[in-house]
């Protein structure tokens, strides 16, 4: 087949999706319905409305949007809605296997209980069968809130441990480590728990933090992490350790220009078994087959880098090898049957 990548490859590609933000899925229609239903003012009447508030221009900004815009899901039945259409758009993308990311903090603390958010959004995976993708949840802390209150969110959590993979790390990251969080990571790993953390993209010590994440509390994976590559020593760390990282192009676009793309090849390079996802696909303008086609495009990747990214989402993926065989072996008959 030919070099040149086209949106119907990167679509029909199997993959895996290992981060996605299921709060940053949702649609200007689907918020505005779900307002409607609840009764909630948002300020907006209309999609067109909507749409115009999904602008911001950095981080602050994208989370002054983000936050309040959840303030539509209320409901158990919410969350379903919101998590069923992701796995929809999901399997029109053939994504296999997801891991999803779901922020508790963020509900909790404007009085939705816990069970209304995890029992929602599991159910949704549980259905996901139907659509022929393996869903699972990941539960991650917001860093810019307490330790106390991820104490006390882990101790929910547990309580619904059969629900969950694994743990994460998200949001706002200056003057936020993740060793801030190293008792709750470690108590989750006792626990039987995955383990994950964002690793924002050229943060204030970017490389400290990413080496506190590794060195000391054991991560499996990193997101995002891409300020790896300043440090050689940490880059033979991740590569020796198969340590995944989780990249998404079009999000970072929106801090760097080259949404780098460059460090993603040398990762790819170097064997650490780094992967392209969508991270919040509602507001950042695409989703995951998207992320994948924008940068073959602007790098100029060959089908064989490609499919090696895609490879490299269901290696890192937690599943069983026998699992990863078989992702392994539909990718492969995939490349061998393609025809435009």
């Amino acid at each position: 087949m030919s070099a040149n990548i086209t949106t119907k490859f990167t679509q029909g590609l199997p993959k895996a999706e290992l981060h996605l933000h299921i709060e940053g899925t949702l649609e200007p229609a689907l918020k505005l319905k779900l307002a409607q239903r609840n009764h909630v003012d948002i300020g907006q009447t209309t999609i067109a409305e909507v749409q115009k508030t999904y602008e911001y221009h950095d981080l602050a900004s994208f989370l002054a949007v983000y936050y309040p815009a959840m303030n539509v899901l209320q409901t158990e039945e919410d969350f379903y809605d919101l998590a069923m259409a992701y796995l929809h758009r999901a399997a029109a993308n053939n994504v296999r296997h997801a891991e999803i990311f779901f922020d508790p903090q963020a509900h909790t603390s404007r009085g939705i209980d816990f069970a209304t958010v995890i029992n929602g959004l599991y159910q949704a995976t549980v259905d996901a069968r139907a659509l022929n993708i393996d869903a699972h949840l990941i539960m991650c802390f917001l860093r810019d809130f307490s330790k106390e209150s991820a104490r006390k969110t882990l101790a929910e959590a547990l309580q619904y441990k059969d629900k969950i993979i694994g743990i994460g790390l998200d949001s706002d990251e200056h003057n936020n480590p993740p060793l801030k969080f190293a008792r709750q990571f470690e108590d989750a790993a006792a626990a039987g728990l995955h383990l994950t953390t964002h690793c924002d993209i050229d943060q204030k010590d970017s490389i400290e933090h990413i080496r506190q994440a590794l060195e000391i509390m054991g991560v499996e994976r990193l997101d995002h992490g891409t300020n790896i590559v300043e440090d050689p020593d940490l880059v033979a760390f991740a590569a020796k350790n198969h340590i995944g990282l989780t990249s998404c192009p079009l999000s970072n676009t929106f801090v760097t220009p080259e949404m780098k793309g460059k460090e993603v090849i040398e990762l790819l390079n170097k064997n650490v078994p780094i992967s392209i996802h969508s991270d919040d696909p509602a507001y950042f303008g695409g989703y995951i087959s998207d992320n994948y086609y924008a940068l073959a495009q602007q790098f100029n990747l060959t089908v064989e880098q490609i499919v090696q990214l895609a490879r490299n989402s269901f290696a890192a993926a937690w599943i069983s090898p026998e699992q990863k065989q078989l992702y392994f072996n539909e990718l492969e008959h995939y490349v061998a049957t393609y025809h435009e």
